[in-house]
């Protein structure tokens, strides 16, 4: 019952941070804008824990997980080129261990099946969208991402479909969704639209991923 209260206090302040980061984008205030977000990011990390993350395998790689994803949040607070690469860098190491950590539990391989075709459509269509804004060393980059991120929402639907909730698939499902929202702001156009849809999503996505620690016994 505690960790419950916990788990929907701290979502709440994740997701009323998310959103207040934006207004604080909207209004330019650059600095509170970093505190919230990193304050946002601390939250979903906190919740892990408050969720018993370090008891188990799974958990403790989800936290891996999320500490990654802490830090390719506050690298991104940078618009300078070499920052962005260390936040691809950081998110594209969060999916790995998200991988491991869906590949850790009884899979589906009919719903892997499903995601696997859902996902290579819609991978291609994003690649195909992006290519011609990307330079030389993001058209490695971009498409390693791409092949990274479908394989942890492929393992997800496939973990969800066999031992974990659904929540999980949802939650890599919107995690890969918001990636989105953050290459059109850095490669096609920078937009406040953009932080609009694609921040909530995203830590949106980190709670349900933060909360599944819960199930790692089951």
């Amino acid at each position: 019952m505690t960790s419950d209260i916990a788990t929907i206090i701290l979502g709440s302040l994740c997701l009323l941070g998310a959103a207040a980061y934006v207004v604080a984008r909207w209004k330019e205030l650059d600095v509170l804008a970093t505190i919230l977000k990193a304050s946002a990011s601390t939250t979903f990390v906190a919740l892990a824990v408050v969720n018993g993350a370090t008891g188990t395998i799974y958990g403790r790689l989800i936290l891996a997980g999320l500490v990654l994803s802490w830090c390719g949040d506050v690298f991104l607070l940078s618009l300078k080129k070499s920052y962005l690469l260390a936040g691809m860098g950081a998110f594209l190491l969060a999916h790995v261990v998200f991988i491991v950590a869906f590949a850790s539990k009884p899979l589906s391989g009919t719903a892997a099946a499903v995601g696997a075709a859902c996902i290579l459509a819609l991978a291609a269509i994003t690649l195909r969208w992006l290519w011609k804004y990307l330079e030389k060393s993001y058209k490695i980059a971009v498409p390693l991402y791409l092949v990274t991120i479908g394989i942890m929402v492929v393992l997800a639907v496939a973990a969800s479909g066999a031992s974990l909730p659904t929540s999980v698939a949802v939650g890599a499902a919107a995690f890969a969704i918001s990636d989105v929202s953050v290459a059109r702001d850095r490669f096609v156009e920078r937009s406040l639209s953009n932080k609009i849809w694609g921040i909530p999503l995203y830590y949106f996505a980190q709670v349900l991923l933060a909360a599944s620690v819960n199930f790692a016994g089951q």
